[in-house]
């Protein structure tokens, strides 16, 4: 089965984050089938939030792919970031 989650790099104590469609039985920073974007949980000020292809995403789903909870709320934060700007 294949699962959208969040794959774990950066440093000791900067976390950053790259969401991934991967193999469910890939160990969490192993081996992945697609990159789909990226969250940084320490962004400040002017550093770039969280970035997901939202029709990569959508695709995944759409052949069966679980999304963690985590990745959820995050494209749901995404959609929601993108929805003001495209009415604008």
């Amino acid at each position: 089965m294949v699962v959208i989650r969040l794959s774990r790099g950066g440093a000791k104590a900067r976390p950053f984050y790259t969401i991934v469609a991967a193999d469910k039985r890939v160990r969490r920073d192993g081996a992945f089938i697609e990159r789909l974007g990226f969250y940084n949980p320490s962004a400040r000020g002017g550093e770039e939030g969280p970035r997901l292809a939202q029709d990569r995403l959508a695709y995944w789903v759409s052949v069966g792919a679980q999304v963690s909870p985590t990745v959820a709320r995050l494209a749901k934060q995404g959609a929601k970031a993108v929805a003001p700007a495209a009415a604008a």
